[in-house]
Parts: C-alpha cells; sequence; structure tokens
C-alpha cells in the first residue's frame, strides 16, 4: 500500500512538468500554477529532495545496500526508475544501478527493497545518463 503511496506521491510530483517541456506554452493558453485540488495531492507527497534524494535504501533485513542519488521521471511525465548508488566510500568507487520505483517499499521514513543485498545490486548493469 505505501509502495503504491510512493509511486503515486511520485507522479503527483512531476506530474504536469514533462508535456510543457514537450511543447513550449503559448501565451494566454496555459493556466500557470495548480488548482486547489492538485495542490492538496501535492501537499500530503513525497519531496524529491527533502524525503527522497540521498536518502539510504535497505534491504528486508535491515542491511544498508545504498542511497536514492536520483529519481528518473519520463517524457510522458511517469516517475519510472530510483537511481541507487552501491558501495563505494563517500562516492569513491560508487555504481549507480536503476531499479523500478515499484521496488521501493516505504515503511515509515525507511526505504527497503526486499530480498536485495548489496552484492546483488553491483551485479546490475551500472546506470549512465543519455549524453
Amino acid at each position: 500500500m505505501k509502495a503504491s503511496i510512493l509511486s503515486l506521491a511520485l507522479a503527483l510530483v512531476f506530474v504536469g512538468a514533462a508535456p510543457m517541456i514537450a511543447q513550449p506554452p503559448v501565451a494566454g493558453e496555459v493556466t500557470l500554477g495548480l488548482a486547489v485540488e492538485e495542490v492538496r495531492l501535492v501537499a500530503v507527497g513525497l519531496s524529491a529532495k527533502k524525503q527522497l534524494l540521498d536518502k539510504p535504501v535497505y534491504n528486508d533485513v535491515g542491511e544498508k545496500i545504498g542511497e536514492i542519488e536520483d529519481i528518473i521521471v519520463t517524457p510522458e511525465g511517469k516517475v519510472s526508475v530510483a537511481i541507487i548508488g552501491v558501495g563505494g566510500f563517500l562516492g569513491i568507487g560508487q555504481r549507480d544501478v536503476a531499479l523500478p520505483v515499484r521496488q521501493l517499499k516505504l515503511a515509515g521514513d525507511k526505504f527497503t527493497v526486499v530480498g536485495a543485498t548489496k552484492e546483488a545490486l553491483k551485479k546490475l548493469p551500472e546506470f549512465k545518463y543519455a549524453s
């Protein structure tokens, strides 16, 4: 349930931003800002900056397996993957891997990935941003 809320909250935070990027708005044709209903929905969502980025990720036995480095939003405005930094020390030797957001579970203020280990994440393909 909380994972669904996380996905919904992330989608609501970013909904509407991607379509405006694809086509620049024409003056007078686009209402700026959010409707009152949208503000209420977003207000109970998660802030990427305050509650997601740089937060530790644990496995289901409580071991820290990485840290959320980024959240990727598709051109259609959907939150698709979380970029998890794995390994390394103080950012040196760290690898970034992509995990579908649906695999992140939120329990209280703690993010977990059921069945994951540092070793398993290190074996995933390294995530590289498109140029």
